[in-house]
């Protein structure tokens, strides 16, 4: 690998700034930003928008037209090197001329995974992966999640009390965080390719779960809205079926009468092995299938207690607000009781800022040591 330059890291950093802009509409693509830079100047630059539309290189490819020949090409990730919806980006790449190709990070697609830098190289063109990596992966962790361990990466918000409480006793939750922090969670939900939630939760707060900020660009991507319902209790006439978008209903039984009402309603039932024998990590590799890369979990403290226990939770986003609700309220995550301090789930903090009234905690698992 060589070593990079001051101009490197420059451009390479523009091209993140630009995948970025795809944050809430590439799904199930990765968010990709390109920069082609030839003699020192920006000839060219692109980002991926949609899935289905021109990646980051053709569209800088484009702009850059041929200028791009014998220039250095900056790009967040390895380039394809499949016939998608769009063509090879390395074939692109190639047919213009470029000299040189600094890559972030490499592509786990198995359909792509080092064919892309393969392609490059055979045709005599520099390829350098590495540069600003782990920024690059930040912005993908769901789409490298999938590829790399056949799951999306699951993140778990929560609201809750100075005391650790998510609601009163008497199912009272709303509302709990303030204003700004539900504007927050907006972005959550919109950076995400689904949203998971129990039946429970949908009898009790009768949730919408709906990206509802119009100034977020999704460019007509709904993320999806999950269901887990071991006993297909889910009311038909729940605000979810009231809203645009797609819900998924992942059920435990297979009652004939309550799958039609649900389907009537729009839902698409899912009888799921994994549902019924509380297997969560088979949950997440059917949601893989369907290519959900972030998955976003709001439901009440018996599912997240079950994503923690099961070893699932991938980042933690917990809004706290400034009160106390008392020992008779909802707890954060329902498990079992310890006996040993060593057998705690621990976390790590990943970010802490104020948000509003509230503050904002980004938590990531600390894996326990096995044995």
């Amino acid at each position: 690998m060589s070593a990079f330059s001051a101009d490197d890291h420059r451009y390479l950093g523009r091209a993140l700034e630009l995948a970025a802009r795809g944050l809430y509409s590439t799904d199930p693509n990765p968010r990709v930003g390109c920069v082609i830079v030839r003699d020192g100047n920006v000839v060219g630059e692109g980002f991926h928008a949609r899935a289905g539309e021109p990646h980051a290189e053709a569209l800088a490819l484009a702009a850059a037209g041929a200028a791009a020949r014998g220039a250095t090409v900056y790009v967040t990730l390895e380039p394809c090197a499949h016939q998608g919806r769009t063509p090879p980006c390395a074939d692109a790449l190639v047919a213009a001329g470029v000299r040189r190709v600094v890559y972030a990070a490499g592509d786990p697609n198995p359909l792509v995974a080092g064919e892309g830098a393969a392609k490059l190289v055979a045709a005599g063109i520099g390829a350098e992966p590495g540069l600003m990596a782990p920024a690059a992966e930040a912005l993908n962790p769901g789409f490298l999640s999938r590829h790399r361990r056949g799951r999306p990466w699951l993140r778990v918000k929560l609201g809750a009390s100075l005391d650790g409480r998510t609601g009163l006793a008497n199912g009272k939750s709303q509302w709990l965080t303030c204003e700004a922090a539900r504007a927050d969670v907006q972005r959550l939900r919109a950076r995400s390719s689904a949203i998971l939630t129990g039946a429970t939760t949908v009898q009790r707060d009768d949730p919408r779960l709906t990206v509802r900020d119009p100034t977020l660009e999704l460019r007509g991507r709904i993320p999806l809205r999950v269901v887990l319902d071991p006993t297909l209790a889910t009311p038909p006439g729940a605000r979810l079926f009231r809203e645009a978008g797609p819900v998924l209903i992942l059920a435990g039984s297979d009652e004939p009468k309550a799958t039609a009402a649900l389907a009537a309603a729009g839902a698409e039932v899912l009888h799921h092995p994994g549902v019924a024998k509380r297997d969560l990590a088979a949950v997440l590799a059917e949601l893989a299938r369907r290519e959900q890369n972030e998955v976003l979990v709001e439901a009440g403290p018996r599912l997240a207690g079950a994503f923690v226990e099961a070893g699932l939770v991938d980042e933690f986003v917990l809004y706290v607000a400034p009160h106390m609700l008392g020992h008779d309220a909802a707890p954060l995550a329902m498990l079992p009781m310890l006996d040993d301090l060593g057998d705690r789930w621990e976390f790590r903090f990943a970010d802490v800022r104020q948000v509003g009234t509230d503050l904002k905690l980004t938590l990531t698992p600390i894996a326990r040591e096995a044995g």
